[in-house]
């Protein structure tokens, strides 16, 4: 007969998610041993293995957890009917809110993505890719003919990705500036250059 599975299964696992996310940040992962892991969040080291078989399955949970939140909150705010400029925001916003208590597992997923086996690294690239897609044809919705026939959008895509990413490493709240005002400052910087694209 099967084992059932812990009513707390999933939010240890969770725990465990977000503790072992913010040592790797810290340390690093290759720094970091499962024995670490497991004292500094303490919980047994049985325990941490009885949840992932290894520090590389670890990784992988973390960055692919948390790129399926970003994901999933940035569709569901998608309003395509939207003006363009409306839909990009809330689009910003979205994600800026997804990256709300998730600065390690960001962290991890800039720097750990690549330390994993290349079919799991195709698994977190098709998210991402997702995610950029979903991005790049609110962009494109700014000023279509700046676009068309050019190699512009992924370029202007990624730059707007490059204002959001690095966003935790500066962000600090309640100090001047809330999250859906960098949202609408960030929107508004993009659109204003869009637009000026001959």
């Amino acid at each position: 007969m099967a084992r059932t599975r812990a009513k707390d299964y999933d939010d240890k696992r969770d725990a465990i998610l977000h503790g072992a996310a913010a040592i790797f940040a810290r340390d690093g992962y290759d720094r970091a041993s499962m024995s670490q892991l497991a004292g500094e969040m303490g919980v047994s080291k049985a325990l941490l293995y009885h949840y992932y078989a290894s520090k590389e399955a670890l990784l992988y949970d973390i960055v692919a957890t948390h790129l399926q939140a970003l994901v999933e909150a940035v569709e569901e705010a998608d309003r395509p009917g939207a003006s363009p400029e409306t839909r990009l925001e809330g689009l910003v916003t979205a994600l800026l809110e997804a990256y709300r208590d998730a600065d390690n597992e960001h962290r991890v997923q800039l720097s750990g993505l690549k330390l994993l086996p290349e079919p799991q690294q195709e698994e977190l690239k098709a998210l991402e890719r997702r995610l950029v897609a979903l991005f790049a044809e609110a962009v494109r919705q700014l000023n279509p003919a700046a676009f068309e026939g050019k190699p512009l959008l992924k370029p202007v895509t990624m730059s707007l990705f490059g204002m959001l990413n690095w966003f935790y490493m500066w962000f600090r709240e309640d100090r001047g500036i809330s999250r859906a005002d960098y949202a609408s400052v960030a929107t508004h910087l993009l659109v204003s250059g869009v637009k000026g694209l001959a």
